[in-house]
Formats: C-alpha cells, sequence, structure tokens
C-alpha cells in the first residue's frame, strides 16, 4: 500500500474565511458529514457568517488531524456507482476542552456565536434514558458542580457559557442538538435546567425564559473511517487528508423552527425541512432506522457478520428486518403528512444493502445501553400493551444480552464499549443459567422500565429468546423468526 502521508497535504483554499457563529460540542464524523455540510451550503446559497469552532471535549485526536490542514476536509459520498469528494472549509478552528476549558467558554460566549449544536451521543447528557432525568452521580456533573467555571460534560459548558453571557447582558444561544435522542430538545432543555438550578435558580429561569432547544431528526449512514479509506481517498485526489469523513448520499434533517431571535442560517434553502413539531418525523426514524440498526446489529455480530450490507445480504436477516417493519414497527407508528411507511421502509433496506457503505456491526452496537431505550423498549413496550406480536425486537434485545456478556458464539471476547459494561458483564457471568442472566440484566433500571422489567410475558418470551441464541445461535434464531 502507497504511503498516503508521503503525499502533498490537504490544505485550505484562499477564499476569505466567513466569521465564526456556530459552536459544536463533539465534533465527530456524524456531524462533519451532515450538520456542518448543510450550514457550508446555506451560507454558500444565502450567505451569513455561521463558521463553525469544533469542540473536541476528551480527545486532541479530532484537532490534531484537523489543524494541520486548516480545519479543511474531505467529505466522500459512497454511493453505488461510485465515490465523489466534497472539499469542505465550514469549520475555522478545532479547541480541546480538557486542555483550555476557558477558550472554549469564551467561544461560547462570544456574543457572535448564535448557535451551539451538539453531537455528543446519549451517554454524553448524563442523563437516565430510561427516565430523562439528570445522573448527578455522573462523574463529570459532579466536577461541573464542584467546579463550573471548569466544567467537564457538554451540559457543563452549556450551562457555564449561558451563565457569562447572562451576566454581560448578553442574549442567550440557541442550543441545537443532532443526537438520536427522542424529543432530543426536551431533554437537552431539562437537563441543562436541572444542573442550572443545582447552581443558581436565577440562571435556570433565565435560561428557561429566553433560550431555545429546537428539536430535531437527523439522518445519514456515516461509517468510522478506516486507514484503508484514507489511503483510497489519497490515490482518489492525490492528497494526503487525515481525517475525511465516509457519508451515503441519502441525507435529511428535519428541524423545529424555533431560535432565539429568529436568527439561524437559511435552512431551507438547502434542504433542511423546517417544522413545528419533529415528533412524528424522530418516532419514524429512530423506531424505523435506528431500532432496526440495533436489531441487526446485535444480530449480525453474533451471526458472524462484519457490517449491516454483509448482514442484510443474507436472506434470512433481510427479511427478519422487513418483518420488524412490517409486523412490529409500523404499525405503531403515526406518519409525518405525506409520507408513506411502507415506501420509506423499503428506502431503508436498499440504503442498508448499499455495498459502498461498510457500517460495521460492532460500530452500531456500542453505547447500546444508553441506545436500547430509545431504539427499541418504548416502541416494544407499546406493542405489548395493543397486542401485537413482537417476537422480532424481543429477539433484538435477547441478542442484546447475549453480546453484553462479552462472549461471542465461537466462544471469543467481544470488545464490549458503553458506560456499563462492566455492569453488565458481572451480571451476566453471575447468572448459571440463561433464565438467571435474563433476571439479572432486567435489574438494571438504567435500561428497563419496571413496568416492563416485571411484564411476565414479555419476561417469558425474552427468556426463551435468550435460550434459543445459547442453544441455537443468532443465525438459526432468525431464520426461526422469520420462517
Amino acid at each position: 500500500m502507497t504511503d498516503v502521508t508521503a503525499l502533498p497535504r490537504l490544505t485550505r483554499s484562499d477564499a476569505a474565511k466567513p466569521a465564526v457563529g456556530v459552536v459544536h460540542l463533539g465534533l465527530g464524523a456524524f456531524y462533519r458529514a451532515h450538520g456542518a455540510i448543510y450550514i457550508a451550503e446555506a451560507m454558500a446559497k444565502s450567505g451569513g457568517d455561521w463558521g463553525i469552532v469544533g469542540v473536541s471535549l476528551k480527545s486532541p485526536t479530532q484537532a490534531q488531524r484537523l489543524m494541520p490542514q486548516g480545519c479543511a476536509y474531505t467529505a466522500l459520498e459512497l454511493a453505488p456507482t461510485g465515490r465523489i469528494p466534497h472539499h469542505v472549509e465550514v469549520v475555522q478552528n478545532v479547541l480541546v476542552a480538557p486542555h483550555d476549558p476557558a477558550a472554549v467558554l469564551t467561544a461560547m460566549a462570544d456574543e457572535a456565536v448564535k448557535i451551539v449544536t451538539l453531537t455528543v451521543t446519549e451517554k454524553g447528557y448524563c442523563h437516565e434514558p430510561s427516565t430523562g432525568r439528570l445522573n448527578q452521580a455522573h462523574p463529570d456533573i459532579k466536577q461541573d458542580l464542584a467546579d463550573i467555571a471548569n466544567p467537564a460534560s457538554a451540559l457543563g459548558f452549556l450551562v457555564r457559557a449561558l451563565e457569562i453571557r447572562r451576566a454581560a447582558g448578553l442574549r442567550p444561544f440557541t442550543v441545537l442538538t443532532c443526537d438520536n435522542l427522542p424529543e432530543n430538545g426536551r431533554v437537552v432543555r431539562g437537563v441543562v435546567l436541572e444542573l442550572a438550578g443545582l447552581i443558581d435558580e436565577s440562571l435556570r429561569d433565565w435560561i428557561a425564559a429566553e433560550c431555545r432547544f429546537p428539536a430535531t431528526m437527523v439522518d445519514r449512514i456515516v461509517p468510522a473511517t478506516k486507514p484503508e479509506d484514507i489511503a483510497a481517498l489519497g490515490a482518489d485526489i492525490g492528497k494526503y487528508d487525515a481525517s475525511p469523513v465516509m457519508m451515503e448520499p441519502f441525507r435529511q434533517w428535519v428541524v423545529e423552527d424555533d431560535f432565539v431571535d429568529g436568527v439561524r442560517p437559511d435552512f431551507a434553502a438547502v434542504g433542511v425541512e423546517l417544522v413545528e413539531n419533529v415528533t412524528p418525523f424522530e418516532d419514524m426514524k429512530l423506531r424505523c432506522l435506528n431500532g432496526t440498526h440495533s436489531s441487526l446489529a446485535y444480530l449480525g455480530y453474533l451471526g458472524g457478520f462484519e457490517t449491516i450490507c454483509d448482514t442484510v445480504a443474507e436472506p434470512a436477516y433481510a427479511a427478519y428486518v422487513t418483518g420488524l417493519w412490517r409486523d412490529e414497527i409500523v404499525p405503531g407508528l403515526t406518519p409525518p403528512e405525506g409520507v408513506d411507511l411502507t415506501a420509506y421502509a423499503a428506502a431503508l433496506l436498499a440504503r442498508y444493502q448499499n455495498p459502498a457503505i461498510r457500517h460495521l456491526t460492532w460500530q452500531i452496537a456500542m453505547d447500546g445501553s444508553q441506545k436500547l431505550p430509545q431504539r427499541i423498549l418504548t416502541q416494544l413496550g407499546e406493542g405489548l400493551s395493543a397486542g401485537r406480536p413482537m417476537t422480532g425486537l424481543v429477539l433484538a434485545v435477547a441478542a442484546w444480552m447475549r453480546y453484553v456478556g462479552g462472549v461471542d458464539e465461537t466462544g471469543g471476547a467481544i470488545d464490549v464499549r458503553a458506560p456499563l459494561a462492566a455492569r453488565l458483564k458481572a451480571l451476566s457471568d453471575a447468572a448459571k443459567t440463561p433464565a438467571e442472566a435474563v433476571t439479572n440484566l432486567l435489574s438494571v433500571e438504567q435500561v428497563f422500565p419496571v413496568a416492563l422489567a416485571s411484564n411476565a410475558a414479555f419476561v417469558d418470551a425474552l427468556t426463551q429468546a435468550y435460550e434459543g441464541l445459547v442453544a441455537h445461535g443468532a443465525r438459526a434464531m432468525v431464520a426461526k423468526t422469520t420462517g
């Protein structure tokens, strides 16, 4: 393989930089392949100063990769028919929060910054997924409460920056979350207000009255960038880009049109859907896409499949996910106006089958204890209450339980990445039978609502599914479910 680092380094063009109007917390691949591109296109279409300062909340890696190339990067569109590179220059600077929290707060407190966007994943909101409340025992929240002038969490940075702006007589910024959480705007507003109230009740009241937290729905499959992707891109463009992003052609962004003083980029000009109520779009995407993505990730990984496209290439798995949509997910949804859910599901399957998108089952399986309540458990509970058979989603939950046990079907170790990983493995290891493993894991209230965990019919079906995975394996159980 050619040494891609020997190529000329990707650089920023000589075009004038826009002034900064956005600070983004959690500068990962998804935002750079989605929200940042929409913002860049909105400026190109309609003007405005909406340059982005990115903030890495934990690691300096992103700054080390992007800063030497002027924060420019390549967004590589992976279509079934070919690869299309897009040169992106909307990011102006990358700050590393643990190295210089004061610099991050200064950027967020700047009056020119009108919006703070976030992609910090479900666990970054330091909340209990089953209740939506702030987890005051979270180490980062404890640090925030001890010294809010030097925050550790995304919530801490939001609260402290808003506190600085209020003290300076400035208007607040809009907080625009871009993470896959149901009613994400309401969730982030709730935990921000909880944290602010623990610090200063008058600050909480000011944020509640003046700040805005629009709900959003984001959609684009963005697989992790691998070294071979960087090498192949270098061969394509003749330059070394240390931090490109890979992305599918499809994209969607639905945003509640509720911004502080109505100030925002011209999103509508570039295809963002500005609506009064995001919830129907959010439910559709979280359940139809994210719910099936997680289901395929656990059952696919256990079945020995590396990627989603490999998984659905197996006819039994394709039939499984089609059955989930038809029998368990779509019947519980109220579609957004003008949307055909059957056609939406068919389009999702085509996206999963895109051979150019190598989206790892292991990657999607990360942080399952945070994702499961929103993606699967809520709709599973609703379906059971409505009397619908929920066999496929029950099997997905059983597969998650098998996965967090940390041992695959060949006896190999699984690298489980989740905040509760150690606790979940200990509960699994302590069980002498599959039934005990199910009982132990159902006791984790941060994941399972009490009403669901105490539903005898659910527990019985889940135990049978788990026992089937142990005895027969994921592929056999998927085939049985679809047969």
